[in-house]
């Protein structure tokens, strides 16, 4: 996946936001600029290629006081819509610098 194809989709407002991350949004007090800046210089931390009806990933990123967001992110290759499946605030007990999944071994420093 291409996080500047989704990037270039939510700059030119070819996006559609799912119920469920708009849900998320709110519940954990994100607006659409956070989500805005968080993918602006993000990264994908994992590929979802297999997803149907499209691929999508994770990305991780910080919004402006630089807090960490996590995103789902849905791309189209065939008429370039980005889809925001997801989006929350990631747990520090369930990820590692907030890019790698901790195992259920993993103890927290």
């Amino acid at each position: 996946m291409n996080l500047e194809d989704i990037i270039q989709a939510v700059n030119e407002n070819r996006i559609r936001i799912t119920d469920h991350a708009d849900e998320e949004a709110h519940s954990d007090h994100l607006n659409f600029d956070d989500i805005v800046t968080s993918i602006s210089k993000g990264v994908i931390i994992e590929e979802y290629l297999k997803d149907k009806p499209f691929p999508s990933c994770l990305v991780y990123g910080q919004n402006v006081k630089g807090e960490p967001i996590h995103s789902v992110w849905a791309y189209n290759k065939e008429n370039k819509w980005a889809v925001l499946i997801t989006v929350y605030r990631p747990d520090p007990e369930r990820w590692i610098s907030w890019k790698i999944r901790r195992s259920k071994n993993d103890a927290i420093p």
